[in-house]
């Protein structure tokens, strides 16, 4: 099967698409025919070498975290899932070895995937896997987002941010984004009240807010000035000065600056198959490429600038 690779540490010219032995599922694991997979900022940190802990130094590394596609065979002891099922997941982040997500065939726990939301495609559904749940787990479970509550997201066209406008909105709380100006009429489509342009906005104009969701990662004690009486605030860019500010903010008690691990099982998965079907969720993709040009998608994602999500389709 084709997989891709990080071959060394270093820029999207360390990938290749190379031919290896397809998987095979053990006790309560799923193969999955991997049609789709999204690009993370978790790829590009683990591919440039920044999260050597995890990936471990040993090459080829595969890269890859969501996914959507159809279970082929599954191993002793898995209920729920048989071949020809659609469904979507994540690998777990230290599965690092020579595959992971992108690629043609993909083995992960029962417990990492679940049904794909009906009627939506495989491109489509493997966008909100990483993306969608983080924006899930970080309002409604980290901080508890509120109807009426005024949310402030910032990064709002990114992966994360586009998902979390559209299900701040679909808890009841009075979003404010902040992204390109260019991106104002989409993200007001997706569910925002107010766009802000990033580039002209100050935190200092801002505020105060109930919620603020953080997927930046900088001057976060300014934002966090921002908040309400019993606000709160939450962060998934997790930089060296961003984790030197989580840390000095614990003196502010519940208005901390708080982080959190994306790490989704199926539970969470159903959940957010419930928000696509009701129509509260919706994908929210920019570009597509064929697995051999992972290259490619990863210095499009580094280039940012643009509205949702660079995919990876995956032909069998």
């Amino acid at each position: 099967m084709k997989a891709a690779q990080i071959m060394s540490f270093g820029t999207p010219d360390v990938l290749r698409v190379t031919e290896t032995e397809r998987p095979s599922p053990g006790a309560g694991e799923v193969l999955v025919a991997v049609e789709a997979a999204s690009v993370n900022g978790h790829d590009t940190i683990v591919r440039a070498g920044g999260l050597k802990m995890v990936s471990g130094r040993s090459f080829p590394i595969g890269v890859g975290l969501d996914f959507a596609g159809v279970v082929v065979t599954t191993g002793a002891g898995v209920e729920g899932y048989r071949a020809g099922d659609r469904v979507w997941g994540m690998v777990h982040p230290r599965q690092r070895h020579a595959t992971a997500a992108a690629a043609e065939y993909v083995v992960v726990p029962a417990d990492r995937i679940g049904l794909a939301p009906e009627g939506v495609p495989s491109v489509e559904a493997a966008s909100l896997v990483v993306a969608g749940s983080t924006a899930l787990i970080a309002l409604r479970d980290s901080v508890g987002l509120g109807d009426g509550e005024r949310v402030l997201i910032r990064g709002a066209a990114g992966g994360v941010g586009t998902a979390a406008v559209q299900l701040a909105h679909a808890m009841g709380g009075h979003v404010t984004a902040l992204a390109r100006d260019s991106h104002a009429t989409a993200l007001r489509d997706l569910g925002a009240d107010e766009v802000l342009d990033y580039r002209t906005t100050t935190s200092a104009e801002l505020g105060p807010f109930d919620v603020i969701l953080d997927t930046v990662g900088t001057e976060l004690h300014c934002y966090r000035g921002k908040l309400a009486k019993g606000g709160r605030m939450v962060t998934i860019g997790l930089s060296g000065p961003a984790l030197a500010a989580i840390a000095a903010s614990t003196i502010h008690g519940a208005r901390r600056i708080r982080t959190f691990s994306a790490n989704p099982g199926s539970s969470v998965l159903d959940g957010l198959a419930g928000y696509v079907a009701s129509g509260a969720l919706r994908p929210a993709v920019h570009s597509v490429y064929p697995l051999t040009d992972i290259a490619a998608a990863h210095r499009a994602f580094e280039s940012g600038g643009v509205l949702g999500k660079h995919l990876l389709a995956i032909s069998h």
